[in-house]
């Protein structure tokens, strides 16, 4: 199943883009909110404010706060029904701030609510999440 759900940085984000959510907690710098008028702000999906802070603190924290965000999506799934409801019918795209475009909370999101889609389909298997990648691609030798 090809992808629905798009990841755009705000400051890259195509004038016009059909179904676009800002999924950080915090307002983006330098843009305006008639510059955004048709993106939905949906700040209850991003990680609570510590759990943010937390990361910003030491980024080599990146495996665990994936793990504990996917918690606090477990915990709260009011938070990214609109999302899914949004995936279920056409293409989403989840719009994020920050400068560093693979570890950043928008990935995480993606990989979760990729997850739960698939979780609708019982014949499709679920895979590992993203953030936990390198822990699964060490060669045969240590497969066994």
């Amino acid at each position: 199943m090809p992808s629905r759900i798009h990841l755009v940085r705000v400051y890259d984000l195509p004038p016009g883009t059909q179904n676009a959510f800002l999924v950080d907690r915090l307002w983006p710098r330098g843009i305006s909110k008639a510059e955004l008028k048709n993106v939905r702000w949906l700040k209850d999906a991003a990680p609570t404010d510590e759990l943010r802070r937390w990361l910003h603190e030491q980024p080599e924290r990146w495996p665990t706060f994936c793990q504990k965000y996917w918690q606090e999506l477990l915990a709260h799934p009011e938070h990214v029904q609109p999302l899914l409801g949004a995936a279920r019918q056409g293409d989403v795209t989840l719009v994020y701030a920050s400068r560093d475009t693979e570890h950043n909370n928008a990935q995480v999101l993606k990989q979760f609510l990729e997850a739960q889609l698939t979780a609708d389909d019982p014949g499709i298997e679920l895979a590992s999440p993203v953030c936990y990648a390198s822990e699964f691609d060490k060669g045969p030798e240590h497969n066994a």
